[in-house]
C-alpha cells in the first residue's frame, strides 16, 4: 500500500497537531495543493479524531492517517473515524496484535535493533524510526540496512527542511515525517498559502 500511495504522492508525512478543529480542513487542503497527500493527524490534542473525520470527508486527494497512537483503543477509534494508516511512537504486544487483526498499513515505532526485529517478526516491514535524530539518525539507519535489508523506514523526530533530503537519499528510507511543513506560526496566523508553498518546495 505504501508503494502504491507513494506513486501518487511526495514521500513526506507532515505531523499535523490540531489545536483548533476549524484549522483541520484548510491545513489539509494547503498540504494537498502542494502535492503532500499522506497526512498524519496526531492524537496529541483532543481534536485529533474530529480532524480525521473532517479531512476524510472534505479534502479530496488526502490520504488520512493517525499518529501518536499508544493503545489499541486509540487505533480502533481512529479507524472508525476513517483513518487509512496508523503510526505509533513505539511498539507493544497490544498495538501489534490490533494492527495485525486490522491488516491495514501500520507503522510501528522503533528505535533499536531489537524493536526492529520484534516489529518485523509481527509482519511489519515498514516501520517508523523514532525519535530519529536522538536514536542515531542517518548513521543508525545505515547500520540497520545490513541486518534488516528487507525493512523500510519512515524516520521522524529532529527532521526538517535542512536535512530531510539526506534521509530520503538512504535506500532503506521510503518517506520522512515531521512538523516543519505545518509550522505553528503559520497555523496560528492561518497562513495556508505559506504551508502550500512549503509543501511545493518539499
Amino acid at each position: 500500500m505504501w508503494d502504491l500511495w507513494l506513486d501518487r504522492a511526495k514521500p513526506l508525512v507532515p505531523v499535523m497537531v490540531i489545536e483548533d478543529p476549524e484549522d483541520a480542513v484548510p491545513m489539509a487542503q494547503a498540504l494537498v495543493q502542494g502535492g503532500v497527500r499522506l497526512l498524519e493527524i496526531t492524537l496529541r490534542t483532543r481534536h485529533g479524531l474530529e480532524a480525521i473525520t473532517r479531512i476524510k470527508h472534505e479534502v479530496p486527494g488526502a490520504i488520512v492517517g493517525v499518529g501518536t497512537v499508544t493503545s489499541a483503543q486509540q487505533m480502533e477509534d481512529a479507524l472508525n473515524r476513517g483513518a487509512e494508516f496508523v503510526v505509533s511512537p513505539g511498539i507493544s504486544p497490544e498495538l501489534l496484535e490490533c494492527a495485525r487483526r486490522w491488516g491495514g498499513p501500520y507503522l510501528p515505532g522503533v528505535a533499536t535493533p531489537s524493536e526492529v526485529l520484534q516489529a518485523r517478526a509481527a509482519g511489519f516491514k515498514y516501520q517508523k524510526f523514532f525519535p530519529a535524530a536522538a536514536a542515531g539518525g542517518i548513521d543508525m539507519l545505515k547500520a540497520f540496512s545490513g541486518p534488516f535489508a528487507d525493512v523500510k523506514f519512515c524516520p521522524t523526530g529532529g527532521i526538517g527542511q535542512k536535512n530531510y533530503q539526506d534521509y530520503l537519499a538512504l535506500n532503506n528510507v521510503f518517506a520522512v515525517g515531521g512538523s516543519w511543513l505545518t509550522p505553528a506560526e503559520a497555523v496560528s496566523a492561518r497562513n495556508w498559502q505559506a504551508i502550500t508553498t512549503m509543501a511545493i518546495a518539499g
